[in-house]
């Protein structure tokens, strides 16, 4: 009798921020294929027009999903999610897993009632965040940080370059040194990228912080969703294609991409999606 199927996911993000759900993925449920797709043409999300990215994301994730026939899709990334989630789940007949800033999260930890969150300035300038804070956790402070600059920031550190300090404790400061920002004991990363800055946030960042990185429950909720839709558990072992991993541009350095994702199961490199 053959193995049963392994369960393929596509996964999308504007960078390389979703692959540390596929990281998170990857040590819960091994035999998960996985495919990749990030939009590197428009990379970062954060500097264009909303309604255009509405519709590209819709547009993008639809065709990708037409084309990859996953089980189920991931929108690891917290602008795609605001924008397009209901387009897509309107659209699609897969199950459609997205990502919001863990402010529910913050607001059941922190014991100071204050609490901070980093994002890129197109998720600090949505009226969701309200929507979160005023449902999850209205009982405490929310301080927010929109960050034009610490995507880029986690898109070098992904690649190992070593950062100066100073530009990371520069964009902390951004947050901690707002007025109530001493009280902060719970920070939410608010942009799937930032879970490659997170050493960077630990060691820089004021003591005693709580950092909540919502990539592993983000991965946990797909897998839970994906037993359901496959009404199964999961193989022990991949039996279905290889995973793959696409670009809806060309990279600077091809060669030094496919090195840095080959570690996270990526070993046949990647291709532009088109």
């Amino acid at each position: 009798m053959p193995a049963p199927s392994s369960p393929r996911i596509l996964v999308f993000d504007s960078g390389i921020g979703g692959l540390g759900v596929v990281q998170a993925l990857r040590s819960l449920a091994p035999s998960l294929t996985i495919d990749y797709l990030a939009d590197t043409a428009l990379f970062p999300y954060g500097e264009q027009p909303d309604d255009i990215l509405r519709e590209r994301i819709a547009d993008l994730v639809c065709k990708a999903c037409d084309t990859l026939e996953p089980a189920l899709a991931i929108i690891a990334c917290n602008t795609a999610s605001t924008l397009a989630l209901p387009i897509l789940r309107e659209r699609l007949d897969l199950p459609v897993v997205g990502c919001v800033p863990p402010i529910r999260w913050a607001g059941r930890v922190s014991a100071n009632r204050t609490i901070g969150l980093l994002a890129t300035s197109a998720t600090a300038r949505r009226p969701y965040l309200k929507q979160l804070h005023d449902e999850f956790a209205a009982d405490c402070r929310l301080l927010i940080h929109g960050s034009r600059h610490l995507a880029n920031l986690a898109e070098r550190a992904f690649r190992g370059e070593q950062l100066d300090p100073a530009e990371v404790q520069q964009e902390l400061a951004c947050l901690f040194q707002q007025p109530g920002g001493n009280d902060i004991d719970a920070v939410g990363l608010g942009c799937t990228h930032y879970t490659f800055l997170l050493p960077y946030f630990q060691r820089l960042g004021p003591a005693g912080i709580m950092w909540l990185d919502p990539a592993p429950a983000v991965a946990q909720q797909a897998l839970r969703r994906l037993c359901d839709v496959t009404e199964a558990s999961l193989p022990a072992s991949p039996s279905s294609p290889a995973d793959r991993f696409f670009l809806t541009a060309h990279p600077q350095n091809g060669e030094e991409l496919a090195r840095n994702i080959a570690w996270l199961g990526f070993a046949n490199g990647w291709d532009v999606f088109s």
